[in-house]
């Protein structure tokens, strides 16, 4: 527009002018820092041991910001030596006392808003507006809520102490956003917390240091180490953190997952993504239109959850695509610093280099490029927004994550098609489904493979909702009370000790006993229903402690497991039957379990030795942890969350899917059943390997679920080595779920062997739990880890 442009050009062209955000501020505090940083550790700015520094760089211009210090092996020891001796006074705080430093931090974040927000929007290339209106202010809403939790700490978990020290790993998309998520549970819960942020974008969390020195937060509790990907393999792989908190890449949640196993550390893992955002032909396509704005442009694409594939039904699919067309044309790409745009720049040369080769490869695989004509930058790290259509569901842009402003289209026709094809990744992040008629929403939404799922809205987060995702898309939560259990560890399982290895029993020969023996009989294995003979048609002795011969079970291997996978995984409609009916079937089985406790006891005591007294004890104690769980089938719920919007969070326990387990060796029928019942009690489909030593107990059991409506493949008893088959089972990519209970190298193995899918796995390391103790061996701590919960947010109004 020319410079005598009239008043009426300017209402006709509507065009926007640049508005620029001062960051006189923002420079001013780079300079008080001479633009060099050192780690943060007890309480204070150091720098590095080793004296070595990187460079950061503002994605917009490609200039130098600072230079930060490279956290070696001296550093990360400081940090956590700092945070170690600070945690056990910090844990003894009432929760109260940590509840005001908590909510110290969040006035602390709320009065630096405008500071925190610009040199954000510098460092990571984001929008202001972004920072400004969505990071920044729900960074303080986490340190609001967790205050809360810390407040009511000592009532709502009393049975639960924190973790100790805790590794956090951030990444470079929201790097103050996520240094709140992980950091406000973590402080409010008695933990103390060492955190590396991304090398690209470490300058709010290191703001956030000094500014919560100067809210009088105790030196140790908070310590920042900056560094590339060795100084996050250095906190990982540290023999004195307790806990692993990690956003980041799938490959590299792949890493660290294996890195810990048998370590103990309780871990973390929010990965990557390939969210579908589904458009039904009823949906207000408008809205939906503006839904992909901020599903796949927001934040320039780098986000883990954007919707970045647009599944779209077949009537609307033109129309749909032409009203996105005109709608990309009105985008603007700028400044991160400009207050009008709707994109800034991507976060580094090298993430802008991933996006292009991405998109040239579909393209090479039959997609149809869009671009829309609008003026970009000269220069900085900037991408137009992009939409690639007739994208094959097969195509590497379809299942691969761009992590860029790229929307990948295809197109369905009925609703079980859109969910097929929505379940087709081996992701399960988040999902968006858009349509007028909220039955069919929330039907779609309940089936799809997601952690978090919203219903006519896109990437609303809130820190009463936990976040989290589902198969290679990571483990555990982040927010809301589920969040919580994460930075916390049972009082119950304090003082196990280290398992006593089962005694081996020798068979001893029979001499001068010409009486009338028992009928041979062999064990065999129970798959689908049904009883099955080994695939390698080879046995294994039960012996009695005397050495007596009891009888012969099969000999499982891989091809038993393989089986026995694919009859739980075809018994999916257990996961879908109702509380109550799951519950009789417990009951039912407790019932059955009762009238035959006398053969039972005897069995137990043959197998085992033990008294005649603990053997009925056994069986008495099984009985009544079936009641347990089918009381709790139909009770453990979800729950309703009301987040600061119009509309409402259901946050849903849904089952794992199909768990392999590893049976303890001791107390060989209340250990089976101690972890059989929860899994099924929620909908879970199970593959049992039972005591190894003493199998006899659940071979007999099979029995019992024959007669009491169990359906087939819902438990499934390979019997046979521990070991070997639970290598299987725990690299096996069709099963969801590994519990193992044995000794240390059967719990290192299955955790290592579990990156294939990234299965949840509930390992005991090898120390013995009492099972005879309710307190320590059943209830809501099984339970829990039983399930993932599904949070689904429903917007209402006009």
């Amino acid at each position: 527009m020319s410079p005598m442009s009239s008043v009426a050009e300017y209402f006709d062209e509507m065009s926007y002018g640049p508005a620029p955000e001062a960051d006189t501020e923002a420079r001013a505090w780079l300079e008080r820092h001479k633009s060099t940083f050192g780690h943060f550790i007890n309480g204070a700015f150091i720098p590095s041991a080793s004296g070595g520094q990187f460079d950061t760089f503002e994605p917009a211009t490609g200039a130098r910001l600072a230079k930060l210090a490279v956290g070696d092996r001296a550093d990360v020891d400081k940090a956590v030596a700092a945070a170690r001796k600070a945690q056990t006074s910090w844990a003894k705080l009432s929760g109260h006392a940590r509840a005001r430093h908590l909510y110290a931090l969040a006035r602390m974040i709320q009065r630096h808003a405008r500071l925190i927000a610009v040199i954000e929007a510098l460092d990571n290339g984001k929008p202001i507006r972004e920072t400004r209106d969505i990071d920044v202010p729900l960074a303080a809403r986490h340190f609001y809520h967790h205050a809360g939790w810390a407040q009511i700490q000592e009532t709502e978990f009393a049975d639960h102490v924190p973790v100790g020290v805790v590794g956090q790993i951030i990444p470079w998309n929201f790097p103050f956003l996520m240094l709140a998520w992980k950091v406000a549970p973590a402080l409010a819960l008695g933990n103390t917390v060492v955190l590396k942020p991304a090398e690209f974008t470490s300058l709010t969390a290191l703001l956030f240091a000094e500014l919560a020195a100067m809210a009088g937060l105790p030196a140790g509790v908070l310590n920042i180490v900056t560094g590339e990907g060795e100084t996050g393999a250095l906190i990982v792989d540290h023999a004195d953190i307790d806990k692993i908190a990690f956003t980041g890449s799938t490959e590299v949640g792949r890493i660290i997952r294996e890195r810990t196993a048998g370590s103990g550390k309780s871990l973390t893992l929010e990965l990557g993504g390939k969210s579908p955002f589904i458009v039904f032909d009823d949906a207000d396509i408008d809205g939906a239109v503006e839904g992909v704005v901020d599903a796949i442009w927001f934040n320039q694409g780098q986000v883990c959850c954007a919707g970045s594939r647009l599944l779209v039904q077949e009537g609307i699919a033109d129309l749909f695509h032409e009203r996105l067309k005109r709608r990309m044309l009105t985008l603007r790409v700028g400044p991160p610093l400009d207050k009008c745009i709707d994109m800034g720049a991507i976060v580094a040369p090298v993430q802008l280099s991933r996006i292009k080769t991405l998109v040239g490869k579909g393209i090479a695989e039959g997609a149809v490029l869009h671009q829309a004509e609008i003026e970009m930058p000269k220069s900085g790290s900037f991408y137009p927004p992009t939409l690639l259509s007739n994208v094959q569901p097969t195509s590497i842009v379809a299942t691969e994550e761009i992590f860029g402003p790229v929307a990948v289209s295809m197109t369905f026709r009925t609703p079980e098609e859109a969910i097929q094809l929505a379940n087709h990744t081996r992701y399960g992040l988040a999902a968006s489904v858009w349509s007028e008629t909220i039955g069919l929403a929330l039907h779609v939404a309940a089936k799809l493979a997601a952690g978090v799922v919203w219903v006519n809205a896109t990437n609303l987060f809130d820190a009463a909702a936990g976040f989290g995702g589902k198969r290679e898309s990571g483990f555990g939560r982040e927010g809301g009370r589920e969040g919580c259990f994460e930075y916390l560890k049972p009082k119950a399982w304090l003082n196990r000790k280290p398992r006593n290895a089962p005694v081996e029993f020798q068979l001893k020969p029979v001499t001068g006993d010409f009486s009338l023996s028992a009928i041979d009989r062999t064990a065999k294995l129970f798959i689908g229903g049904k009883q099955a003979r080994p695939d390698g048609n080879y046995s294994r002795s039960v012996l009695s402690p005397e050495g007596k011969p009891l009888g012969e079970v099969g000999e499982g291997n891989r091809k038993d497991i393989r089986n026995a996978v694919a009859a739980a995984r075809a018994a999916s409609g257990w996961a879908t039957a109702t509380a109550h009916n799951r519950a009789q079937i417990l009951y039912y089985i407790a019932e059955n379990l009762s009238g035959r406790s006398t053969e039972f006891a005897e069995r137990i005591g043959a197998m085992t030795g033990v008294s005649a007294a603990n053997a009925r004890a056994e069986v008495e104690a099984s009985i009544s942890r079936l009641f347990t769980y089918g009381a709790w089938a139909d009770k453990y719920e979800g729950a309703i969350h009301t987040p600061p919007l119009r509309g409402v969070t259901l946050a849903i326990p849904e089952p794992n899917g199909v768990a392999g387990v590893i049976c303890p060796p001791e107390v060989p029928l209340l250990g089976f059943i101690s972890l059989v019942a929860p899994l099924i009690a929620v909908g879970n489909r199970v593959v049992v390997v039972p005591s190894e030593p003493y199998p006899l107990a659940a071979t007999d059991f099979y029995s019992i679920l024959e007669t009491s409506d169990v359906p087939a493949g819902v438990v499934n008893i390979v019997t046979g080595s521990s070991t070997e088959l639970a290598k299987t089972l725990a690299a096996h990519n069709d099963v969801d779920a590994v519990w193992a209970f044995g000794t240390p190298e059967l719990s290192t193995q299955v955790e290592k062997l579990s990156v294939g899918n990234l299965k949840r796995t509930f390992v005991d390391y090898g120390k013995a739990i009492d099972w005879m103790d309710a307190s320590a061996a059943e209830g809501v701590l099984f339970l829990r880890r039983a399930v993932d919960v599904k949070n689904i947010w429903i917007p209402y109004g006009e």
